[in-house]
């Protein structure tokens, strides 16, 4: 299976292995953001640079302007992220970060000479941010501050993508990602040695599965983009607000109201309408 279709799947993959990662730093969430970020990936940094190695893969890639915008805008994007998580409901948290489908879009059309999009599509992508404001408008939980913090997030996490497309035809999916550490271990390491806060027990286990988890996704998600269109896979993305939804319901309590879902709801048929229609042809292209 090659294609889109494969892409699909990767990213599927990807997002089922991120949700699990995003309920081991749920359960560690009296842990500091910054340790949180440090852990993961100081275990990720690990893993890659060990495989790159082994394989006789230069550790620094080829493409380095875009591996670092990479390596930078993901780190921003994920301590943003696991500050959101740590404090709000794991669905909420998740689907205002899922914007950054729509920002990636919307970068690739410039960036990466993807093609525009029907007005219809705009129409969808409007809906999927009113669906969020329903998220934040009807959960008191969810503040102006950490609805902005997730939005910064989602478009952090944008421009990380879009660099992951960038470098498609000249880096090794697992070359992509290590450099997301190489920037995050320093930041979050210097930042960590100020407010550290020693795990106890099981929670060294949680916090090796966060990285472990995590690399596995990252690479899976760089497989993903490296098959097809961001409009295309990207929105497949969505789904991991629905298994956010369930799991933050039944491991941690987190109940929402209807008014809540139902945004949640709109954001998921606004991407996956917006799928349907670009896998149709357009009456230009007709």
């Amino acid at each position: 299976m090659g294609g889109p279709y494969a892409g699909i799947a990767w990213m599927l993959l990807a997002t089922v292995l991120y949700t699990s990662a995003n309920l081991c730093v749920k359960a560690l969430g009296h842990l500091p953001t910054e340790e949180l970020v440090f852990l993961r990936s100081v275990v990720s940094l690990v893993l890659a640079g060990g495989w790159l190695l082994a394989k006789g893969k230069p550790l620094l890639g080829y493409n380095r302007r875009w591996l670092l915008v990479r390596g930078v805008f993901g780190t921003i994007g994920l301590a943003a992220f696991f500050h959101t998580i740590r404090h709000i409901p794991l669905a909420s948290a998740t689907v205002i970060q899922y914007l950054s489908p729509i920002f990636t879009v919307l970068l690739a059309r410039r960036y990466d000479g993807q093609q525009a999009m029907r007005p219809v599509q705009w129409g969808l992508f409007g809906l999927a941010f009113v669906g969020v404001l329903m998220v934040k408008g009807f959960d008191a939980r969810v503040s102006w501050f950490y609805l902005a913090l997730g939005v910064v997030s989602a478009a952090a996490a944008g421009v990380a993508y879009l660099a992951t497309m960038k470098c498609r035809d000249t880096d090794h999916p697992v070359g992509v990602v290590i450099w997301f550490h190489l920037v995050a271990v320093p930041v979050s390491g210097s930042l960590t040695a100020f407010t550290w806060v020693p795990p106890v027990g099981w929670e060294w286990g949680m916090a090796l599965a966060v990285g472990l988890l995590s690399i596995v996704a990252q690479i899976a998600m760089t497989f993903a983009l490296h098959q097809g269109q961001a409009s295309t896979i990207m929105p497949f993305k969505y789904v991991g607000a629905v298994l956010a939804f369930l799991s933050g319901l039944f491991l941690f309590d987190e109940r929402l109201n209807g008014y809540a879902l139902a945004g949640i709801g709109l954001v998921i048929v606004a991407v996956t309408l917006n799928t349907l229609l670009k896998r149709r042809p357009s009456p230009a292209a007709g």
